[in-house]
C-alpha cells in the first residue's frame, strides 16, 4: 500500500511538474515582443507590447511591408498568432487556417481546409465570424498544436509544424443551433472553449479538453443544478449577497433554464496565482423578458472558475434578468493596482455590453468599481456597490406592455466583441466604443429547436452624441483609469470600433475601423499621428511583434460581423439583422468586403526588401 501510495504521489508530481512546465512555456514565449502567442498577447489579456522601435515621434513612417488574403469574404475577427518565427492566420467560415514563414511570407508552409456542414451558416448569429486560434508549445512527446474552432461545433487539434489534425471532436450541435465562433484558450494543459447560440435559445457552457488526446475534463453551464453549475463549496463565500446555491433552477420559471441562454463565445484571461480562469456568459434566452420572469441566473455572469476542476470560486451578475440583449461575454483584462484605500489589489476590469466597465478583486469577486462607459447610458442610473445590483430606469424597460425608446447602449451595446488593451505603465485601459441606442419592440414566440429564439424588433441609430440624420458618430475610441474612474481623453469615429484596441510602451495606441482605416493616436493625449486605408473595413483588433530587430504591427481587414451584416448579406430591412442593418446603413459608402492581413513597419522595411525573395530560380 505504501508503494502504491509513493507511486501516486510522485506521479502526481509529475503532472504537476508537467502542468507546470507546459504553462511556463508559453508564459515565457508571451513575454518576448518577438512572439503574439495568444489572442491577448498574454494571461493577463492586455494586448500590451514593450517594443518601442514605433513610437510616438516615427509612427507616422509607418508603410505596409507585406500582405496575405485569406480568400475569403465575410467579417475577420480577432488577430493572428506569432510563435518563433512563424505566423498563424484564421479566417471566417469555411475556417482555413494559414501557417506563414515570417522570413519568407511568400510560400504558405501549410493551409488546414476543413471540410464542415455548411447548414451551420444558416444557425450563425451574426455573419460568420471566427475570432482566433489557440497554441499549445508541445511537451517532448507531443508537438507543439494549434487548436482552431469551426463553425459547425467542432473544435480541432492541428501540429503546429505540419498542420496535420492531431484530433477533432464535437463540441457544439448545429441541430439546435450551437455554434462555435470563439477562439480555443490554453491553460497548462487544457484547452478551454465556449459555446454560442444563445438567439436559438442554447444553453451555455464552458469546456476544459485534454490537449493532448481532446478527453474532456470538465464541462461547467450557465444555467441549471448546482452540480451542473460546478459551484464550489465556498462559491461567493466573499460575497453571499450575489447569491449561492440553488439559483440557477429557483431564478427561472419551470424548466425555462434548459433553453434559458447564457453562451459564452468571448475572451479570456488566466491567473497563475489564483489558479482561476475568468470569463463572462451571455445573454438569457428569448430576448423578450417577459417570456422568463426571474433573475435568470448565472447568465451575465464574470466567472473565477478554478481551471483544473471548473469549480467556480465566485459568481456577480452584471445585469440580472436582462431586457436588452446586453450579452456580458466582453474581454477581461488582469492588472495589479492600489486602489483609493491604498491598497495593492489583484483587479479585472471588464467593460460590458451593458454600457458599465467594471473592476472587480479577482482573488474573491468584490466589487470595487462600476463606472458608466459614457454618459449617455440611460437603462441604469448607477451601480450600487455594496450590493452589486443595477439601479435601473423604468422608462427605458423593455416589457410587453411599453414601448421602449431611445435606450442607450443598444443591444449592440457600448462594447461587444472588441478585445482592448492596458498600458500597466499608465495604468491606463484603451477602449474601443459603440455609440448606439435603440427602440424595441417585444413579441411573443413559441421555442423551435434550431430556429432563432428572440422575441423582439429592434432599431438602432447614433447615440445622442453622434449625428443621427446621416447615421454617423457610431463609435469612440476612450482612454480610462479604472482606478479614478476617469478618462483622459475620448474620441467619436465614424462608425463603431468593433474590433479593439493595441496599446504598445512606444506611448501609441492603435486599432482598426469599420471604415476600414487602422489608425495610431498618441497615448496621453489622443492626438491622431498616423492612419492607412485598408482595402476593407476592420472588425478584429491589431498586433505587433519583433522580428530580426524589425518592429512589424499587423492586422486583419475584412468588413462584417454584426455591424457588417447588412453589408455581407445585401440586406435593406432597417430591422433586419437584429437590427444592425439600420443603424449602419451608411456602411457600404465607405468600404467593400475583403479578407486578409496587412503588416506595416517603419519605411517598410520587410523581408522583400531582399529582392531575390519569392523570385523563381531557373534551372
Amino acid at each position: 500500500m505504501r508503494k502504491v501510495l509513493l507511486s501516486a504521489t510522485a506521479l502526481a508530481t509529475a503532472i504537476a511538474s508537467t502542468l507546470a512546465l507546459a504553462n511556463d512555456k508559453l508564459v515565457q514565449l508571451s513575454q518576448s515582443e518577438e512572439n503574439w502567442v495568444m489572442t491577448g498577447k498574454n494571461y493577463n489579456a492586455n494586448n500590451y507590447s514593450k517594443a518601442t522601435q514605433i513610437n510616438e515621434k516615427n509612427v507616422k513612417q509607418l508603410r505596409p511591408a507585406w500582405t496575405f488574403s485569406t480568400g475569403v469574404l465575410n467579417g475577420h475577427e480577432g488577430t493572428p498568432l506569432v510563435v518563433n518565427g512563424t505566423m498563424y492566420i484564421h479566417s471566417p467560415f469555411p475556417n482555413l487556417t494559414f501557417a506563414l514563414d515570417l522570413d519568407n511570407p511568400t510560400r504558405i508552409k501549410w493551409m488546414d481546409k476543413p471540410k464542415q456542414n455548411a447548414a451551420a451558416r444558416a444557425v450563425a448569429c451574426c455573419d460568420v465570424v471566427n475570432r482566433g486560434l489557440a497554441y499549445w508549445p508541445g511537451d517532448g512527446k507531443v508537438p507543439p498544436l494549434i487548436f482552431k474552432t469551426q463553425l459547425d461545433g467542432h473544435i480541432v487539434a492541428l501540429d503546429a509544424t505540419t498542420g496535420a489534425v492531431h484530433w477533432k471532436l464535437e463540441n457544439s450541435d448545429i441541430r439546435v443551433g450551437s455554434t462555435l465562433t470563439i477562439a480555443p484558450y490554453v491553460v497548462k494543459d487544457y484547452v478551454i472553449v465556449g459555446s454560442s447560440g444563445a438567439e436559438l435559445g442554447v444553453r451555455g457552457y464552458l469546456t476544459a479538453y485534454d490537449v493532448k488526446t481532446g478527453e474532456q475534463k470538465w464541462r461547467a453551464y450557465a444555467t441549471g443544478p448546482d452540480d451542473e453549475l460546478r459551484l464550489a463549496k465556498d462559491f461567493n463565500s466573499a460575497n453571499p449577497h450575489y447569491g449561492q446555491f440553488g439559483l440557477g433552477l429557483k431564478t427561472w420559471e419551470g424548466d425555462a433554464w434548459k433553453i434559458g441562454g447564457g453562451t459564452n463565445w468571448g475572451w479570456y484571461a488566466f491567473d497563475p496565482g489564483t489558479n482561476l480562469i475568468y470569463f463572462g456568459s451571455g445573454n438569457p434566452a428569448p430576448w423578450n423578458e417577459t417570456m422568463r420572469p426571474g433573475d435568470n441566473k448565472w447568465t451575465m455572469t464574470i466567472w473565477g472558475r478554478n481551471v483544473d476542476n471548473g469549480e467556480a470560486k465566485f459568481g456577480y451578475q452584471k445585469t440580472p434578468h436582462d431586457e436588452w440583449d446586453y450579452a456580458g461575454v466582453n474581454v477581461m483584462m488582469l492588472s495589479e493596482q492600489t486602489d483609493k484605500a491604498g491598497k495593492k489589489r489583484k483587479l479585472l476590469t471588464h467593460p460590458d455590453r451593458n454600457g458599465i466597465i467594471y473592476t472587480l478583486d479577482r482573488e474573491n469577486g468584490d466589487l470595487v468599481s462600476a463606472d458608466k462607459l459614457d454618459d449617455t447610458v440611460n437603462w441604469v442610473k448607477s451601480v450600487d456597490l455594496k450590493t452589486g445590483l443595477p439601479l435601473r430606469d423604468p422608462e427605458f424597460a423593455t416589457r410587453m406592455d411599453h414601448n421602449g425608446r431611445d435606450i442607450c447602449p443598444s443591444a449592440m451595446g457600448y462594447h461587444n466583441q472588441g478585445h482592448d488593451s492596458y498600458n500597466p505603465e499608465k495604468q491606463t485601459f484603451f477602449l474601443g466604443i459603440n455609440h448606439i441606442c435603440m427602440d424595441w419592440e417585444p413579441f411573443m414566440l413559441p421555442y423551435r429547436a434550431g430556429q432563432f429564439f428572440v422575441g423582439a424588433t429592434l432599431n438602432m441609430y447614433p447615440g445622442p452624441k453622434g449625428d443621427r440624420q446621416n447615421y454617423e458618430g457610431l463609435g469612440q475610441i476612450k482612454a480610462y483609469n479604472a482606478i479614478t474612474g476617469e478618462y483622459k481623453w475620448d474620441k467619436m469615429e465614424r462608425f463603431a470600433v468593433w474590433g479593439g484596441t493595441l496599446a504598445t510602451a512606444g506611448n501609441l495606441v492603435f486599432y482598426g475601423t469599420l471604415d476600414g482605416f487602422i489608425k495610431a493616436r498618441h497615448a496621453d493625449t489622443g492626438d491622431l499621428l498616423w492612419k492607412f486605408k485598408l482595402p476593407s473595413g476592420v472588425i478584429g483588433h491589431p498586433m505587433t511583434y519583433t522580428h530580426k530587430g524589425t518592429q512589424y504591427v499587423a492586422i486583419f481587414y475584412g468588413v462584417g460581423g454584426w455591424p457588417g451584416i447588412g453589408l455581407v448579406q445585401d440586406l435593406e430591412d432597417p430591422t433586419a439583422g437584429l437590427g444592425a442593418v439600420g443603424a449602419f446603413k451608411k456602411l457600404a459608402n465607405y468600404t467593400q468586403m475583403g479578407g486578409g492581413i496587412m503588416v506595416f513597419s517603419l519605411d517598410g522595411k520587410g523581408p522583400y526588401d531582399d529582392l531575390s525573395l519569392g523570385e523563381y530560380a531557373s534551372n
